[in-house]
């Protein structure tokens, strides 16, 4: 951790210091719970410090509750970190010296936002400015917090989040600032729930808002006691209580900071990169070998090759659906940039086969006045009517980039591929064009990129003024978030990393092809909403197949404010977050891309195949479970649809072509 130490002044015992909006709550420094009704703790008893004392940098806190049963001895160790942002780290300790076993306790953290005006809450991978765009889709489907009724409090697990913070962004003093509470994250011994951790989260009150932890207490949605343990559906998750036996001690570890922001949807930033620097990720020991990942997966794309009399390509989905995918999950496409970039380094056999003829079936797609087909089924020997702009996206980018390799084989003819990427950005640049082009959420966002890399390609000029239209229309709609980064995974209607994927990949895409700064720092906003998606620690799983293969959840990245499980998907991110590093001088922004491609190669079978849903929170999406038993620390491997493979390959192609020497790794 790089903060500097220095001295705390505190004013009284509610100020964190002189001049910061946070506050221990005025009812005491120390609150606890020993009642519960209605899924919420009661009977609740407050205290202050009754003496203080200095040990170095440290300021001792403590205080005590007398109860029927015997005493709470608390005490809080307190430091500054920086005196900038006023992050402080605290310790705080109960013991409890009484005879016999407490009984529905209820232990917290509270820090009271009360100067923050018209806060809006950031809780990684859960709630972003409190879900808007998902709210206005379902709901139902994803946590609401300031928006909800009666209650509008949300405190979720901690293995449910990437990194543990929950911030909140508002107004303050005329300006803008965004104040955050991190915690260390841990599981509670003697809770009355099996598998039963503290949670984290926000709560609106009168008085103000609250950052606050608990021994387990959850909420979300208006209700108590609930958390979401499936697509589209709540679980009930009452009593979580905790028991405090005769001598026990525990102990949480938590930090606190404000930071002034410059500009309206920014305030996340700094408490992000805060977290990032409090976990320390970074080390890349302990995941397979790269080189290895790759070339078991080169092989199983052969493995997925289907030929018939009308068709050749990548079956993109496991068991009954036997497609040839193009764009999203199936990303039949993918194969051929990295088998044109890579393959040779791996021996592998007729690369120019296969990129010739699989592309070419892939120009058979027809056209409609929604564009091309993006499925063909293999069973009935045509092309579905399946379209959508996203996939569209996706797959010329795809096709771009190994057009662009393919040029330099003489073996390989393009022209058909060319004629038929000419139609795709026609189609598409004319519909971005048009006077009344308003997409529904950031998914059209995948086709900055593409055009941006088609002007130059395919010589044609317009295809950058779409691209340069959709990158504004974006950035004015998603910078400031009023509307988060949304909608860029088909099966989830709301802020997910994939929309944020899309705006980072075409914003880079525009700076690279214009060198304008104002695309990079739209780049770094997009760049720093997908790595809020990503695991910064290692969450101790419970028996299971995780546990089964000493998964380590660090690098990997959760779905969405809907979707709660783990997935691969940010190997295709790594390396656009890399070059972020190389653009900012921020080391740390390589590193993190490193993480995200080494550390998903974990579960790779002998085969070359892997599952995509893992479940490292009380989150099941695969099977709808009645209740979540069982569910945390599972993994759903026949789900192994070709995006898990071809998004390493595309990562690792990518970086060769940056010149990083990946085979090390």
């Amino acid at each position: 951790m790089r903060f500097v130490a220095s001295g705390l002044a505190v004013a009284s015992a509610h100020l964190v210091s002189a001049d910061s909006p946070l506050r221990f709550p005025v009812e005491g420094r120390w609150s606890i719970a020993t009642g519960w009704e209605n899924g919420w703790p009661t009977s609740w008893h407050h205290v202050d410090p009754s003496s203080q004392s200095e040990i170095a940098e440290w300021k001792i806190y403590e205080g005590e509750i007398m109860l029927p049963e015997g005493k709470l001895i608390l005490r809080d160790s307190s430091r500054l970190l920086d005196q900038a942002t006023g992050l402080t780290e605290v310790r705080r300790r109960w013991e409890w010296l009484g005879d016999q076993a407490l009984d529905k306790i209820t232990l917290s953290v509270r820090i009271s936002a009360e100067g923050l005006k018209n806060g809006r809450p950031f809780l990684p991978g859960i709630s972003y400015y409190d879900n808007p765009a998902g709210q206005g889709v379902d709901p139902t489907r994803i946590p609401v917090i300031a928006a909800a009724e009666p209650l509008k409090r949300g405190f979720y697990e901690e293995h449910r989040y990437p990194m543990t913070l929950a911030a909140v962004e508002g107004e303050l003093d005329g300006g803008l600032a965004t104040s955050a509470l991190h915690t260390i994250p841990s599981p509670i011994r003697t809770g009355y729930h099996e598998d039963q951790w503290w949670s984290l989260g926000i709560e609106y009150k009168d008085s103000g808002i609250e950052l606050a932890a608990y021994s387990g207490t959850v909420a979300s949605n208006g209700k108590n006691a609930i958390i979401k343990g499936h697509q589209r559906k709540w679980h009930d998750y009452d009593e979580a209580w905790m028991t405090l036996e005769p001598g026990m001690i525990v102990e949480k570890t938590f930090f606190f900071e404000t930071h002034p922001t410059q500009k309206r949807g920014f305030g996340f930033q700094d408490p992000l990169w805060t977290s990032i620097e409090l976990f320390d990720p970074f080390n890349p020991d302990g995941f397979p070998p790269l080189k290895e990942v790759i070339g078991r997966k080169l092989s199983y794309s052969i493995e997925r090759w289907r030929e018939g009399p009308n068709y050749t390509g990548i079956k993109a989905f496991p068991a009954h659906r036997n497609w040839i995918d193009l764009g999203w999950a199936g990303q039949s496409e993918a194969y051929a940039y990295p088998f044109l970039g890579i393959g040779s380094q791996f021996d592998l056999p007729g690369i120019e086969d296969y990129v010739q003829r699989g592309i070419d079936f892939i120009t058979t797609s027809p056209f409609t006045e929604s564009g091309f087909s993006i499925r063909y089924n293999m069973d009935t020997d045509e092309w579905l009517d399946r379209r959508n702009p996203l996939s569209q996206g996706q797959t010329v980018n795809n096709i771009l980039d190994a057009l662009r390799l393919a040029r330099k084989n003489d073996a390989i003819d393009t022209s058909k591929w060319e004629a038929f990427l000419r139609r795709a950005c026609d189609f598409h640049a004319d519909q971005i064009l048009a006077s009344d082009w308003r997409p529904i959420s950031t998914n059209e966002g995948f086709l900055i990129a593409p055009l941006a890399k088609a002007a130059s390609l395919l010589g044609k000029d317009r295809y950058m003024k779409a691209a340069v239209k959709a990158g504004q229309h974006y950035a004015e709609r998603h910078l400031s978030m009023d509307e988060p980064y949304w909608g860029g995974t088909l099966d989830a209607r709301c802020e997910d990393k994939e929309g944020a994927w899309a705006a980072l990949q075409g914003f880079l895409t525009l700076y690279r092809e214009t060198s304008d700064e104002k695309y990079l720092e739209w780049a770094i906003h997009a760049g720093d909403v997908v790595l809020s998606y990503v695991y910064l620690w290692d969450v101790p799983m419970p028996a299971g197949r995780l546990t089964d293969h000493g998964f380590k959840s660090r690098g990997w990245t959760t779905v969405s404010a809907q979707n709660m499980h783990l997935d691969v998907y940010g190997v295709l991110c790594a390396p656009a977050i890399w070059e972020l590093g190389e653009y900012t001088g921020n080391e740390d922004y390589k590193k993190l891309g490193r993480l995200m491609l080494v550390a998903c190669g974990q579960l790779l079978d002998p085969l070359g195949s892997q599952g995509e849903q893992l479940h490292q929170t009380n989150y099941s999406q695969h099977y709808d479970y009645e209740d979540l038993k069982g569910v945390r620390g599972d993994y759903v491997e026949n789900w192994n649809v070709y995006w898990i493979t071809s998004h390493f390959l595309v990562a690792a192609t990518q970086l060769e072509e940056m010149g990083v020497d990946w085979k090390d790794w």
